[in-house]
């Protein structure tokens, strides 16, 4: 047994605690959970923990249901939650989720990121990320598709004056930091209730491990503080909705392989091609960053996020943005990618948009002249001058873009591609069939 593994037994025995609670990821970017005890957690080790594949959204065909789940020690970490006399008495780890002959189940979501940064591997390259995570707190109320109402009245880096709210920031962050996740900023957003929380970068699969907690620490300590957490990219028509902008960069070793000192931005031929990929292949990939019918209300015209292909030196109407906050800091140079909404499945959208890239630096892709312009002001037709493509503006033509992306079916593998297509066109089928409340208000008196 290796000395993780000890590290783990170790202290589940010292600290007594009682649950051990073993993760995994569905293809949709649901949170999956079994608890065991921790005298059954050796045998997990040795062996793993069978289950049901065919019970789980997009896993398996019934004829083909066992699947097994393999904890992964190094993602061990004690759960925040405590006992009345202050124990903490529950952990967690994420698994790798295999076949019965220990050969990668094709849905694990994990096994799909670790395979896109085996290639990048293969190129001699490390992916770190820092994501921007956005969401709502709101009042309790009834999931019955009546308004939310925010949880505060306030706006961008407002000392909130909803009491739980302030709490509520204080709170995430000691929870967050206690399992070993690293918080840069906090702070209040631009609408009403809407929070953000930035980690601090680490490797792309630590950092999809990181968003999955997150995301999960975040509504149960909402639920504790009296109010709930929403990560839906747009639950309010008249304010911004949330996104998860994502910071990447590639490193050779301990060198930055975006930086160059002889560049006026200090952008590396790498990281442009870089960013030239995830710009050619940006309406291939916006299903995967952006899963949802709701997710393409927050990418309009007017609403802060981006709605066209195109990159420039801190301009945040660009898909993606080169922060300019320390130019000539060579570890600090990276690239920002504003698509991505803070619901989508973390492992699939770091795949994709390393796929992305990637291709761009395969291939040796031009990178065109950076936007000067607001690009959010600008017509279709002066952005179709200036050589921008328009991002998908509904799931349906997102779906359509990845249907014919040879680069998504790689990066996803084909199970995983065909599934969440599928998953998908009937999603959007049964939003077109949906009849919403604006227009029983101005079409019921035709």
């Amino acid at each position: 047994m290796d000395r993780q593994k000890e590290f783990v037994l170790r202290t589940l025995e010292e600290r007594d605690i009682r649950f051990v609670r073993l993760w995994f990821t569905d293809v949709l970017g649901y949170l999956k959970s079994v608890a065991i005890a921790p005298a059954e957690l050796e045998g997990a080790f040795d062996e793993g923990v069978g289950f049901d594949g065919s019970a789980i959204e997009g896993f398996a065909r019934v004829f083909e249901s066992d699947m097994v789940a393999h904890p992964d020690p190094s993602t061990f970490q004690l759960l925040p939650w405590t006992s009345d006399s202050g124990r903490q008495y529950s952990a967690r780890m994420f698994c790798d989720i295999t076949m019965p002959d220990g050969s990668p189940a094709w849905a694990s979501s994990r096994h799909v990121l670790r395979r896109q940064l085996g290639k990048a591997a293969e190129m001699g390259f490390a992916c770190y990320v820092h994501p921007e995570i956005e969401f709502f707190l709101l009042e309790p109320g009834p999931y019955d598709g009546s308004t939310p109402v925010p949880a505060d009245d306030a706006g961008y880096f407002d000392q909130s004056i909803h009491g739980s709210a302030a709490n509520f920031r204080r709170h995430a962050i000691d929870a967050l930091e206690s399992m070993g996740i690293s918080v840069e900023y906090s702070h209040h957003e631009n609408a009403p209730g809407q929070q953000e929380i930035d980690l601090r970068y680490a490797d792309a699969l630590s950092m999809a491990d990181n968003v999955m907690t997150f995301r999960y620490l975040i509504k149960e300590i909402a639920l504790k503080e009296g109010v709930r957490a929403s990560f839906m990219p747009k639950p309010f028509r008249e304010h911004a909705g949330s996104a998860m902008h994502t910071h990447l960069s590639l490193f050779e070793g301990e060198v930055n392989a975006f930086h160059s000192p002889d560049d006026p931005l200090q952008l590396s031929d790498t990281a442009k091609s870089f960013i030239a990929g995830i710009l050619e292949h940006a309406n291939e990939i916006s299903a995967v960053t952006n899963q949802w019918v709701n997710s393409y209300k927050r990418l309009i015209h007017g609403g802060e996020a981006p709605t066209a292909a195109s990159w420039g030196a801190s301009n945040r109407s660009a898909l993606v943005r080169v922060p300019m906050y320390s130019p000539h800091k060579t570890s600090s140079r990276r690239i920002e990618v504003r698509s991505p909404d803070s619901a989508c499945n973390p492992y699939l959208a770091f795949a994709v948009l390393l796929a992305a890239g990637l291709r761009g630096i395969e291939q040796g892709y031009e990178l065109g002249p950076e936007a000067e312009d607001n690009v959010w002001a600008l017509t279709p037709e002066e952005r179709r001058a200036m050589g921008y493509k328009e991002l998908p503006g509904t799931l349906e033509r997102a779906l359509s873009e990845m249907e014919n992306s040879e680069l998504v079916a790689e990066a996803l593998g084909e199970e995983v591609f065909d599934f969440f297509l599928r998953n998908k066109r009937q999603e959007w089928a049964n939003y077109r069939s949906h009849v919403t409340p604006y227009e029983l208000q101005n079409y019921l008196a035709l």
